[in-house]
């Protein structure tokens, strides 16, 4: 007697069908196969004699690291749209210039400078690099919110005013939502960088994907260096790809 099986939902195939899982499945195969990678990396580098990262478990690195992202994003995410529709009202149009400017002179300002500022103040760990990043991160941000309000075409605006619409209630109905693409965007930009940047914490005591690479640096031994460099790279495309999903969503 042949027992139908059950069909897989179709969520489910399509999310195993998607970039963004399959990146993420990696990043994970990652994290728990590199433990066990010591005779692989022995074969690699014969002349190392710890070829292995092992003085913190490559789990605790990343999930210390995407906290720290985590912290610093959500912070940015709130600061930097609320600047942008600020400096979009009339009554913030005046600081449009000066918000413009300060948020440039922190994306070219080095995070590493940040932290030489920030260390003496607060101490070594993970909030002075969370600071740098925050510093780091909000141009992106601030500029695509101020850029998604600017391009909501003015006929949608007259006739959400001829609706009754208060201002408050324009913004939060019609502008965000229609701004929302175009925000996300320059959150997504800002996230990847931070992944990138938030391995130079290492460099202060915070725990990081970069802690290996620092070390390996520092230590000559190329071989920390592939092992951190392969799980930051794999974290931020598994993170690229899922916003990238998200972003079609919206669209």
């Amino acid at each position: 007697m042949n027992v139908a099986r059950p069909a897989m939902p179709g969520a489910l195939i399509r999310l195993a069908a998607k970039p963004a899982m399959w990146a993420s499945l990696a990043f994970a195969a990652a994290l728990t196969l590199l433990p066990y990678s010591a005779p692989l990396f022995h074969a690699l580098f014969p002349e190392l004699a710890r070829p292995l990262y092992t003085r913190a478990s490559f789990l605790d690195l990343a999930l210390s690291h995407a906290g720290l992202v985590a912290l610093a994003s959500l912070v940015v995410v709130a600061a930097g749209v609320g600047t942008g529709v600020f400096v979009t009202r009339p009554a913030g149009r005046d600081f449009a210039g000066p918000v413009d400017t300060l948020t440039a002179v922190g994306q070219t300002f080095p995070p590493t400078a940040v932290l030489a500022l920030a260390v003496p103040a607060i101490g070594y760990g993970g909030a002075p690099t969370v600071i740098a990043l925050i510093v780091y991160g909000l141009l992106p941000v601030v500029s695509a919110t101020i850029a998604g309000l600017g391009a909501v075409p003015s006929a949608t605006l007259q006739a959400a005013d001829g609706l009754g619409l208060s201002p408050g209630g324009r913004l939060a109905k019609v502008e965000l939502p229609l701004a929302a693409p175009v925000i996300l965007s320059g959150v997504r930009t800002s996230v990847i960088l931070n992944i990138g940047t938030a391995t130079i914490g290492s460099t202060v005591g915070a725990l990081t994907l970069g802690s290996p690479i620092i070390e390996g640096l520092s230590g000559s031994n190329p071989a920390y260096v592939v092992q951190g460099a392969i799980l930051v790279g794999l974290f931020a495309v598994a993170t690229d790809l899922w916003f990238d999903e998200l972003e079609r969503a919206l669209a």
